[in-house]
């Protein structure tokens, strides 16, 4: 075990065929979030899946990781239990209030059965206890992307708005919304980004493909989308950003 808490890896790293010093999960492209106040864990962390490849980014208290989670795509949270700001508990509920469906692997020193279930009835997908090895956590984060990548929800939800992929069912705060079939494929378009930009026209590829009707088409639908899912409530979910597109976020979600 080394100094900061992890169970030292081997020395020398072979892959199947035996050749010292390779690394066979180079070259992914896996975006990983971690968020962890302890600087030399952070660091140790950061440095060994980046040198595997993987695309790493690091916030050091769960306010801020919150909002980079919120606001950047990634494949893999790696949350730390007891943070700053807001606890790693925290973050996690207020992330899966939001509708996010981002996996979560949750690191922390407590390994009691309580404490677990604490975790997972936030929303964390994984549970990781302090000192683990290094490797033990590629391969728990590369389960959970592949989980995450392949998983096909029947159900998004967004602050009050929820979405019913199967009975193609629309409710905002349990009322239902009479949308047509447009409508229907531009909320689940936004709703699957949230908290994401959509461009106008990544939507008009997704809804028309390579026959799109006239340039106004989109306006009118999203103002459709509009009168039925925000003008009848006291908060609006999807925003424009002109000139760019659209995205949907909750009421209390941080400002990007």
């Amino acid at each position: 075990m080394d100094a900061d808490g992890f169970a030292s890896p081997p020395a020398v790293l072979f892959n199947a065929g035996g050749e010292k010093g390779s690394h066979p999960w180079k070259g992914t492209d896996l975006r990983v979030l971690i968020v962890e106040d302890n600087a030399d864990i952070a660091a140790n962390i950061y440095d060994f899946l980046e040198a595997e490849g993987l695309q790493v980014d690091h916030a050091c208290d769960g306010i801020g990781g919150l909002h980079l989670a919120l606001t950047a795509p990634f494949d893999v949270l790696i949350l730390d239990l007891m943070l700053p700001g807001m606890s790693g508990i925290l973050v996690c509920e207020k992330l899966r209030a939001q509708g996010s469906q981002l996996p979560i692997l949750m690191l922390t020193a407590r390994d009691t059965l309580p404490d677990k279930l604490e975790g997972f009835r936030a929303g964390t997908d994984d549970y990781l206890v302090k000192p683990f090895a290094l490797p033990e956590l590629l391969a728990r984060i590369k389960a959970l992307a592949g989980r995450g990548r392949n998983a096909q929800p029947s159900f998004l939800q967004l602050a009050d708005l929820e979405l019913n992929l199967g009975t193609m069912v629309a409710l905002r705060a349990g009322k239902v919304l009479q949308l047509n079939k447009v409508c229907f494929h531009l909320l689940r378009i936004l709703l699957e980004a949230s908290p994401n930009l959509v461009s106008r026209e990544a939507l008009v590829d997704k809804i028309w493909g390579n026959y799109p009707p006239g340039s106004d088409a989109l306006r009118s639908h999203m103002y459709t989308l509009r009168q039925v899912v925000d003008k009848p409530f006291p908060h609006p979910l999807i925003l424009t950003h002109r000139g760019m597109g659209y995205r949907m976020v909750a009421p209390d979600a941080p400002s990007s």
